[in-house]
């Protein structure tokens, strides 16, 4: 359930109130997505989807404190995130393994073309649709020709397991999408876009839309 709250100014929607408060500090969300499984699936979406290679440059949008990283081959890994205590929480576990920004998406400072792989887990549903275009056109951007985004979200599906729904009507995230709401943002940015739903990985009945999107759009100045 990889959900790190990314920040985009006015274009996010997040609900942080009640209990949901506790999970902004980053070993209580690092203690639950233990407890429900996240180290087993973080292992099979690396392994089976986003397939890295040793000194692929991989970056990775809402980095959250950096999780990810455990399960990466030795690649150039650059993560970003609005949070300050989970860019913290990061460099203090991997120093200089890793390179960690505290920033918007909109000001991040990502070079162009430059990385092998976008990571993105949890975020574009803690979005609003002007905040998922921005994120899809930095990933687009920052893609090498033939690098590709690849994305792990919340999503309504119709039939969905019951605790699925009540899980996501729980959810930080407002912006929990269909399938073909994601797809419609995505192809925004990227030529080509792939999605599956995956309801096996986790502990508990959840629902991720896998997305792989390729072929970045370049949008040139003038």
């Amino acid at each position: 359930m990889y959900h790190r709250p990314l920040g985009v100014a006015s274009a996010t929607e997040q609900r942080t109130g009640g209990w949901r408060a506790v999970l902004s500090n980053a070993s209580a969300y690092a203690l639950l997505q233990r407890a429900i499984g996240s180290e087993r699936s973080y292992t099979r979406f690396v392994d089976e989807f986003m397939r890295p290679r040793p000194g692929d440059r991989v970056l990775d949008i809402g980095c959250g404190p950096g999780e990810v990283l455990r399960f990466l081959p030795d690649v150039r890994y650059v993560g970003i995130d609005i949070s300050p205590e989970y860019i913290e929480a990061a460099r203090q576990r991997f120093g200089d393994a890793a390179e960690f920004q505290c920033a918007d998406v909109r000001s991040a400072d990502v070079p162009d073309e430059e990385f092998d792989i976008v990571l993105v887990m949890g975020v574009i549903h803690h979005l609003d649709d002007d905040g998922a275009r921005s994120l899809f056109e930095l990933a687009s951007r920052a893609l090498k020709d033939g690098g590709r985004m690849v994305a792990s979200e919340a999503v309504w599906t119709e039939p969905q397991h019951p605790f699925a729904r009540w899980m996501n009507k729980r959810d930080r995230g407002a912006n929990i999408r269909t399938e073909d709401g994601y797809r419609k943002l995505a192809l925004e940015s990227f030529g080509s876009v792939e999605m599956h739903v995956r309801t096996d990985l986790l502990r508990i009945p959840y629902s991720h839309l896998l997305i792989e999107c390729g072929r970045p759009i370049r949008r040139r100045a003038a």
